[in-house]
């Protein structure tokens, strides 16, 4: 896992040295040496320090002129209401990257907790990741969506950004469909997880 780009990028990803915190005086551990402005990082522990961070699990999917593509994203974030627009990154070298950035359109599909199977196929190379036992159907549109997800959400194209070794896709959201009462996948130290609220609403 990237520095949450996809899944199919860097598997696994990845703060600061022990100190004070000023305003509630608890010690803050240590993970790695302290590093000035500007200067580069270890990739090891980046990838520790970031692997903290648990993450949504998504599958972006798009078609395309040899069938369906699709990849397992962790990056992905709403970015703005007016205009509805939301965005993730995807590593240059994952092989379905050519299929979504040529693609007009493309769907963000929200895993349930249930679909880790799911995520761990459309992360993995040299394999037809909509064979069965994926189901799933086509949008109006010709989008592939993935049945049991509990949130489609729509995307035209809206801009492209190439950042460090990923691209950032901005989508301008279209149509969404949710489920109230579904339970999202996340993603966490390389492994998946549930959700588990503090306090039920």
């Amino acid at each position: 896992m990237s520095a949450r780009p996809s899944m199919e990028s860097v598997e696994t990803t990845a703060e600061p040295n022990g100190q004070v915190d000023g305003a509630s005086g608890q010690h803050v551990a240590s993970v790695g040496p302290a590093v000035a402005p500007g200067d580069s990082i270890d990739p090891d522990t980046y990838r520790q320090a970031m692997a903290t961070h648990a993450a949504g699990v998504v599958v972006v999917t798009a078609p395309s002129d040899r069938g369906p593509v699709g990849l397992t994203v962790t990056s992905f974030t709403s970015v703005s209401l007016r205009p509805p627009l939301v965005s993730f990154y995807v590593g240059a070298r994952a092989s379905a990257w050519p299929g979504i950035r040529d693609a007009g359109t493309f769907a963000v599909n929200v895993l349930g907790a249930n679909q880790h199977e799911v995520a761990t196929r459309f992360a993995t190379s040299g394999v037809d990741r909509f064979a069965p036992p994926v189901s799933w159907h086509r949008s109006l549109e010709e989008i592939p969506l993935l049945d049991g997800a509990i949130a489609h959400i729509l995307c035209h194209h809206h801009n492209v950004l190439a950042v460090g070794d990923h691209w950032l896709v901005v989508g301008r959201v279209t149509g969404a469909v949710s489920v109230e009462a579904g339970e999202p996948l996340l993603y966490q130290r390389g492994g998946y997880a549930r959700l588990h609220p503090i306090i039920e609403t």
